[in-house]
């Protein structure tokens, strides 16, 4: 074989294999909550620097999207803004392994009003009755305001669809066990999507993550019932837990993480990587220091 042949074989070769360093790179395939995606894409565009060889491909799709995808082995990390359900450990085991649960932030489900709404607080008893099948408050004058530009009284309900945790996570806390919504609701995709909603809608209320918050939104303080003091959404109350509906937000893996995995479970765990959360308007896993 001649001397140009053999180059010629040679550069076919390394073009079939990718070239260079692409074809050594790692891909962690990452998918889930609506409410963390925005950080988890921070944390992947992050990483690329940490570590070069290792692409994090993040996609939203709600929790139960992501979870189904970890049972189905198709992503190495599931995002969900809720705890796996019993029968989903149940599916899990009959697939053969034991999902791992890693909490890697905390965040307080703000209530969401038009910025115009001279509404400032609100109990979950109320939020119950107007969320709730069968819930008796449908009208803004029962929570004694008149909101301006909004002439026909009536509380316009904005809401996730069901794949989405936060979905479940307020019809636990706030409903109530064995209670669900009202028919009628406007059921958002994303949790960017209901703030927007709101802020257009000045009969609305919605219910999302804080970082979404806007200044063409109010975040209402919340209280745990009639008299009691109320305590408004931040990273400070939902971490210590004070404000009534702060939740942890999860990654979970198919087993215990190995290699590249882990090793980007570590940093994201790690004070660069809880900075990255906290920057986000969400509340770290645990206290941090960060510029």
């Amino acid at each position: 074989m001649s001397r140009h042949s053999l180059i010629i074989l040679c550069a076919l070769g390394w073009i079939a294999c990718g070239g260079g360093d692409s074809a050594r790179r790692a891909v962690i395939q990452n998918k889930g909550s609506d409410t963390l995606v925005n950080v988890a894409q921070a944390w992947a565009e992050a990483y690329k620097k940490v570590n070069p060889n290792v692409a994090v491909a993040v996609s939203g799709g709600g929790s139960g999207t992501g979870i189904s995808a970890l049972l189905n082995g198709t992503v190495d990390i599931a995002n969900s803004s809720r705890r796996l359900s019993d029968e989903e450990l149940r599916l899990a085991e009959q697939k053969g392994f034991t999902p791992v649960e890693f909490i890697v932030g905390y965040d307080a489900l703000a209530v969401y009003v038009h910025k115009n709404n001279p509404l400032d607080s609100i109990t979950l008893g109320q939020l119950a009755e107007i969320y709730g099948e069968d819930g008796s408050i449908t009208r803004w004058s029962q929570l004694g305001v008149t909101v301006p530009g909004c002439d026909s009284d009536e509380i316009v309900l904005v809401s996730r669809q069901n794949n989405s945790g936060t979905y479940f996570y307020f019809r636990e806390a706030v409903l109530g066990e064995g209670r669900d919504y009202k028919l009628g609701t406007r059921d958002m995709h994303g949790s960017k999507d209901v703030v927007d909603v709101v802020s257009r809608t000045p009969c609305a209320i919605g219910y999302s993550g804080l970082a979404y918050a806007t200044s063409e939104v109010k975040m209402l303080c919340l209280a745990q019932s009639e008299g009691r003091p109320c305590t408004v959404p931040s990273e400070e109350t939902a971490a210590d837990g004070s404000y009534p509906i702060s939740r942890p937000l999860f990654m979970y893996t198919r087993g215990e993480p190995k290699g590249t995995v882990k090793e980007y479970l570590d940093w994201i765990l790690s004070d660069e990587g809880q900075c990255i959360i906290q920057k986000k308007g969400y509340a770290a896993a645990r206290p941090v220091r960060c510029d």
